[in-house]
């Protein structure tokens, strides 16, 4: 009798929710379409504005949604009372909702305020890792009255591990690319010999070789 019972009222409760979804599937059916264009601006300061390119226009209960194009425009069918989430890097989000007296072809305009994040201070030091950093800290003593340091406590394993595991800086790398584009300009007229094929080179060498022998 009692398992009776029960499946009569889980049978009720199915019931009730299938009805449930089917109303509001219908509707949901009977709401209009309305054709939803508009531009999307970006607030720079008080005076002035842009036209947003690439924001992404989201309707979560559809799943869908569109970026504007490269003049911040965009277009999609949407119904009355749907919300629609505006969002964009660099500006706050924001939402809009579908008014039901709007008309057929509705048109908007969305004006996006900048979001500024500050983001904590960042240390930089000239060491490739912060174990080499570690122990060049160490390997040095506290400074001398005068100011220098002492160079009894440098580590010339460790500096010449430094020197060689540390890349070049901008100015390096500048000083570097005017070096080889100097000695480009230089030997660009000049015909271009390849070494190997030179004998007095090879001369040179064997007569390194014999001297190697000897000794």
């Amino acid at each position: 009798m009692k398992s009776s019972r029960l499946h009569i009222i889980a049978l009720f409760i199915i019931t009730i929710s299938v009805f449930g979804s089917i109303q509001t599937a219908f509707a949901q059916q009977n709401k209009r379409v309305i054709q939803l264009s508009g531009v999307v601006l970006g607030q720079l300061d008080s005076d002035s504005v842009i036209q947003l390119p690439g924001v992404h226009i989201y309707l979560p209960k559809a799943g869908r949604g569109q970026t504007t194009n490269p003049m911040g425009f965009f277009s999609m069918p949407v119904l009355v009372g749907d919300e629609l989430v505006i969002s964009s890097v660099g500006y706050q989000k924001q939402k809009y909702v579908v008014p039901e007296n709007a008309i057929e072809y509705q048109t908007i305009i969305i004006t996006l305020s900048q979001d500024t994040t500050f983001l904590d201070d960042v240390i930089v030091f000239p060491f490739p890792t912060e174990e080499v950093f570690k122990q060049a800290v160490l390997a040095l003593n506290i400074p001398l009255e005068d100011g220098q340091i002492d160079p009894r406590n440098l580590n010339a394993e460790l500096m010449a591990l430094m020197m060689k595991s540390t890349p070049m800086d901008g100015y390096q790398n500048q000083r570097y690319y005017l070096n080889q584009w100097a000695s480009s300009q230089t030997s660009r007229y000049q015909p271009v010999t390849n070494p190997f094929l030179n004998p007095f080179n090879w001369a040179k060498f064997f007569n390194g070789l014999k001297k190697d022998k000897k000794k």
